[in-house]
């Protein structure tokens, strides 16, 4: 499938509902305080009308490892994101929020062009992986996605032994060094927190293990390729409450090693495991900031109204 990616047109630098040029690189904010109630603000979304974004003051601070810059996708004539620019900050967990159809999934897999791979996409804009435009005509994809580890909603190993899950994408890269391979499965099962409980089953199938093991195993084949943005995909919404609470420990314990994206439907996941918060609504980017300003004092009503559970 051939991507249509079409310049950003530039409008009144001074208008207030203008749209970043396409090599800015600042994030909009909008003035504190809006006067619209949040019934006002998401129907004038429904409605189509362009509604600012709400950025916090801090996440200019953050060095990013990931820059969305005035990102629109459309699947066909239907319009799913609407011009979003945020960073994401380097080796910090960012959470995804929002009702479900927002456009966080979308989002997700924009990122290592995941939606390449469906019938009429089209896209406007740019993201930038450590300053590598992703949508460059000359951007690899397949190098792209060696440089992005993806986990999905339900577990999916692959079905073959553990060991070879985890060495998996350095045996098409052509390693073939035992002790090397050895070193790396090791690493990276303790990394994923699964090591203790499949190090002497090693050589069996992976699909023998349970859901919880088995999500943790696509971790570990994740990292194993030490990525440099790790894209969760509600990496929890198949598993009972113990083995998600053993995949949000390990979130907590990739913070800092890797930058981790991850879409989750679940409030207090998403205030337990992350640095920052992203709410998304319709396609669009409402309000981002660190996590316990969200969840404790977000600038608009419409976060508060979300995150406290009176809508969506």
């Amino acid at each position: 499938m051939k991507m249509l990616v079409s310049p950003v047109a530039n409008r009144d630098s001074h208008s207030p509902l203008s749209t970043p040029k396409a090599d800015d690189l600042s994030m909009p904010t909008s003035a504190h305080a809006p006067a619209t109630s949040p019934v006002d603000r998401l129907a004038a979304i429904a409605n189509g009308d362009h509604v600012p974004s709400e950025v916090h003051p801090q996440m200019h601070l953050e060095p990013p490892v990931l820059e969305i810059k005035n990102f629109n996708l459309w699947y066909g004539s239907k319009q799913a994101i609407h011009g979003i620019t945020m960073n994401i900050p380097n080796n910090k967990v960012t959470a995804l929020v929002g009702p479900s159809g927002c456009g966080k999934s979308t989002l997700l897999r924009s990122v290592n062009r995941l939606n390449d791979l469906l019938n009429n996409v089209r896209i406007d804009g740019d993201m930038r992986l450590n300053g590598d435009s992703i949508y460059n005509s000359r951007m690899d994809v397949i190098d792209l996605r060696k440089r992005m580890g993806m986990v999905f909603q339900k577990p999916n190993p692959f079905p073959m032994s553990i060991y070879e899950n985890v060495v998996y994408s350095l045996r098409i890269d052509g390693e073939r060094n035992r002790g090397v391979l050895d070193q790396i499965c090791e690493k990276s099962l303790r990394g994923a927190a699964l090591w203790d409980e499949v190090k002497d089953r090693l050589t069996e199938t992976a699909l023998g293990l349970s859901g919880g093991q088995q999500q943790r195993l696509c971790i570990a084949r994740a990292i194993a390729a030490e990525p440099e943005v790790l894209l969760l995909d509600e990496p929890c919404s198949a598993l009972d409450p113990i083995a998600t609470g053993k995949v949000e420990d390990l979130i907590q314990e990739l913070r800092g090693t890797y930058s981790v994206l991850i879409v989750t439907h679940n409030m207090q996941q998403a205030s337990r495991t992350s640095d920052f918060t992203a709410f998304m609504y319709l396609g669009r980017l409402i309000e981002y900031g660190p996590t316990t300003e969200i969840f404790t004092k977000p600038i608009l009503k419409e976060t508060e109204a979300y995150v406290t559970g009176r809508f969506g």
